[in-house]
């Protein structure tokens, strides 16, 4: 086998193989002779077979597991010797001859065929120490944990039917059949049975609850209400509709203390144990919304530091699962691209922009969690998986066995868990303080932080990258 590099521009590479015909021949022969004594052919004792009869029968498709094995021993030896970091799989390109193609085949002429590759970019990490970023941080106040006690209080509140002939109050629970009507036709969704509803909460479009005070049991309504303009539902946002409602029993709440007692239904020993947890649960979900404003900040800053080649391939991948999501989005809201005050022409140069600034922190953060020997233990991505099994019930065993046999899936797994190692070993390089903020403060131009790299998930590196 003979390996000639014949192209190196930037992070392109191209190689032509040749494989001699006698190289072909004696990798052929030596594949027919180990079948000699493994097939059965009529006419022949069992290991007397002859390899001419045997060439004749099997050769084609034994030449094309050797054209096979030539082609990923070449991958190899190209990879090894010339100590190359793949950036995608290599592209093997056959001549167009095909009278050459089935002399090779034949054993009678030599095989030529070319190994394109790309490989990752050769960068110097930098030092960051002279960054500074501030982690805002927002303490969960003792009122926000008395309304969720309430919540809950409110959810397990003990409700008792109403003497016979009393009327419906706010606070109320009805039990009640509806239909609904657009514009004198059903809708999906808009009817249901035995449906219990607490007058007061909020639960039904505006208006809905209103004209249910002072309803008495047996009672049937006609309820008109107008969808507000950004319900969820396009087909209904912003129109007028109307309710039969009957009504089949109306109970009012019972008093909820809390105390000792309550908690325990919640499986706390005590109130204070309950109101800890709660302060915990709220607490995680500040820290978090924290930990994204800030790893964005790192991103940020990361990307400002950093300019080097990409690997075309990378980019196309990374921009072509981006744009899947904007187009699919886009067809979901029933939108175009004039409709978002923009052109396709336009939407395409920003989520290349984009792709391509995923791409650079994903290799960045690869290069960094190398170099920090950042590992992720097998018992870590075990957790992953059960997380994940959790949130489909019922389907436990299925969901189990397609990431087991799947190692791209259980890879999905793993790199998030590599990128948030990686992301904790790089904030400790910089300077980071720490500011007390609000609530709305902390998720202040959430939206837009979003909408930068809108549909992807998060403006986090792509995950294929950094998981290498």
């Amino acid at each position: 086998m003979q390996v000639t590099e014949t192209k190196a521009e930037g992070l392109k590479r191209e190689f032509q193989v040749v494989l001699p015909a006698t190289e072909l021949e004696t990798r052929l022969t030596s594949e027919l002779d180990g079948m000699k004594g493994k097939v059965q052919i009529k006419g022949f004792r069992p290991g007397k077979v002859p390899v001419a009869h045997l060439r004749k029968v099997y050769g084609r498709s034994i030449m094309a597991d050797v054209v096979q094995n030539a082609v990923n021993e070449a991958n190899q030896k190209i990879v090894e010797d010339n100590k190359l970091k793949l950036a995608f799989e290599p592209q093997v390109q056959f001549p167009e001859d095909k009278e050459a193609v089935e002399k090779a085949l034949d054993a009678k002429g030599d095989l030529a065929f070319t190994v394109a590759l790309e490989v990752m970019p050769s960068f110097d990490l930098v030092d960051i120490s002279d960054v500074s970023l501030t982690k805002p941080v927002f303490a969960t106040p003792d009122e926000e944990v008395a309304q969720t006690l309430d919540r809950m209080s409110q959810q397990g509140r003990p409700y008792t039917d109403r003497i016979e002939g009393q009327y419906a109050e706010s606070g109320d629970q009805v039990t009640i059949d509806f239909a609904g009507r657009v514009d004198g036709e059903a809708f999906e969704g808009g009817s249901a049975e035995d449906f219990q509803l607490v007058l007061g909460s909020g639960a039904f479009i505006p208006g809905f609850e209103d004209q249910l005070l002072g309803v008495h049991v047996g009672d049937r309504r006609t309820v008109s209400v107008t969808f507000p303009e950004a319900y969820p539902a396009e087909n209904l946002a912003g129109k007028q509709a109307e309710f039969d409602v009957t009504v089949k029993a109306i109970k009012y709440p019972g008093e909820v203390v809390l105390d000792d007692e309550f908690a325990k239904g919640f499986g706390f020993d005590s109130l204070n144990a309950l109101k800890d947890a709660v302060r915990s649960n709220l607490g995680q979900q500040y820290e978090a919304q924290s930990r994204r404003r800030v790893k964005k900040a790192l991103l940020d800053a990361l990307d400002e530091r950093y300019s080097f080649e990409l690997p075309p391939s990378l980019v196309h991948q990374e921009f072509a699962a981006v744009w899947a999501q904007v187009e699919n989005d886009l067809k979901a809201r029933g939108k175009t691209f004039e409709d978002e005050g923009t052109t396709e022409e336009k939407a395409q140069g920003e989520y290349r922009r984009i792709a391509e600034r995923r791409v650079r922190l994903g290799l960045v953060l690869a290069q960094a969690g190398e170099s920090a020997d950042i590992k992720v233990s097998d018992d870590e991505v075990n957790q992953a998986l059960i997380a994940r099994l959790r949130q489909f019930p019922g389907q436990e065993q299925q969901v189990w066995d397609f990431y087991r046999k799947n190692p791209q899936a259980m890879a999905e797994l793993r790199a998030p868990l590599f990128e948030e190692k990686v992301v904790d070993h790089v904030l400790g390089q910089v300077k980071l303080v720490e500011e007390p903020v609000s609530k709305e403060a902390l998720f202040a131009d959430e939206d837009e932080d979003e909408g930068a790299d809108k549909p992807a998930a998060s403006d986090a590196p792509a995950g294929e990258t950094t998981a290498a």
